[in-house]
């Protein structure tokens, strides 16, 4: 058996969303929050880009 069978160790996710958040202590909660606080920027960061985008396209092509 070679160290390439196995199973490589998964990533722990540092929020899900739904998750109980009964057992969490505020500076955990606080991390949280600043974590899907980058999250949501970088998500309309590329929304922004994806829009430019297809309105570059929109207007080149009329």
């Amino acid at each position: 058996m070679s160290i390439f069978d196995e199973e490589q160790p998964k990533k722990r996710r540092e929020h899900e969303i739904g998750c109980d958040l009964s057992l969490l202590s505020a500076d955990e909660l606080s991390s949280r929050i600043t974590l899907l606080k980058q999250e949501l920027a970088r998500l309309e960061e590329e929304r922004q880009n994806k829009t430019a985008s297809r309105s570059a396209a929109e207007s080149f092509f009329r």
